[in-house]
């Protein structure tokens, strides 16, 4: 399979995920599968939730507006990024993480909000951070397994004081360079565990290893490490469109679990595994950037430049 597919299966599957998961956040297990019982009978871009028929939320938006930022800037210009966050919260989204939304409004200079918000709450290892991150995994791809990881931990910092929130986003980033590598993310996983801090390795090492299964879980899957945990375990099923479904019945933060199992499934299946009954919806608003909505075309264009090749290339 060309690096493109994988690269557009990314930004897409994210984005698909997030709009499936969207109307049953907070639901309970099942529901996705109670109202779908048969898989690829259609209907499942329904919307709900105050969300319409394939609209992604504030997971996608914000990776749209760090894939801006970096092609615009020509790199990692995090004053950008936040300023471009701060400018989307202050528009009124119709979704935005409490600890995220604190972070961009409590009018602290983008070095310093992110640390002094931890400092005062002592929690900031959610998922807002991971749910993000199909945009900038593609663009520092390239760079390496040191260059992808520690952008993922710089860029999670802007919002997210807590390093688990940086490992998990840097993890992720991991898994999808090695994925446009055509290697299989899975077996990756012990060598991508060993450059994880130790302060945070062995938590990552249990909600990642083979035989750990949602159920488990310590925390909700609003926290980083079982929001991954189970798009790993999602990502273990057999084909895109079984691990989107698997990860919206679990419940919960369904939409940035879906997000997150989708960028990973896309990378594993690429574009071509994505329905088009599930991307002819899609769409991207983006709050306070003058009514723009993006589409497919706009997904796939922001895939292409950040591959830095043309579609179709090798």
């Amino acid at each position: 399979m060309k690096r493109i597919q994988r690269a557009a299966g990314v930004i897409v599957g994210s984005a698909v995920g997030d709009a499936l998961g969207g109307p049953f956040e907070f639901g309970p297990e099942g529901a996705f599968s109670a109202r779908f019982p048969v898989a690829g009978a259609g209907g499942e871009m329904c919307g709900g939730g105050g969300w319409d028929p394939g609209e992604a939320t504030d997971d996608t938006q914000m990776a749209v507006l760090v894939a801006e930022s970096l092609l615009e800037r020509d790199g990692l210009d995090l004053p950008d990024i936040f300023t471009r966050f701060q400018r989307w919260a202050a528009s009124e989204p119709k979704d935005i993480g409490l600890q995220t939304e604190d972070v961009l409004t409590n009018g602290m200079p983008w070095d310093l909000a992110a640390a002094l918000h931890f400092q005062v709450s002592q929690r900031a290892a959610g998922n807002g951070s991971l749910m993000r991150a199909s945009t900038s995994a593609v663009r520092f791809a390239a760079a390496g397994r040191e260059a992808t990881m520690d952008a993922a931990r710089h860029i999670a910092a802007l919002t997210h004081g807590d390093r688990a929130a940086w490992e998990g986003t840097a993890i992720f980033h991991e898994l999808i360079r090695v994925a446009l590598q055509d290697i299989d993310p899975l077996t990756a996983l012990p060598d991508i565990l060993a450059l994880v801090h130790p302060d945070h390795r062995d938590r990552y090492a249990t909600v990642l290893a083979p035989d750990w299964h949602p159920d488990q879980a310590t925390e909700c899957n609003g926290a980083v490490w079982p929001c991954l945990g189970s798009a790993v375990w999602a990502l273990r099923t057999t084909s895109f469109e079984d691990a989107i479904r698997a990860a919206i019945d679990l419940g919960g933060d369904t939409d940035t679990v879906a997000a997150v199992t989708g960028g990973l499934a896309g990378a594993y299946y690429g574009l071509d595994a994505i329905p088009a009954r599930w991307t002819d919806p899609l769409h991207v608003p983006l709050p306070g950037f003058d009514g723009r909505v993006l589409r497919l075309a706009d997904l796939l264009d922001l895939a292409h430049r950040l591959e830095g090749r043309r579609f179709g290339g090798g």
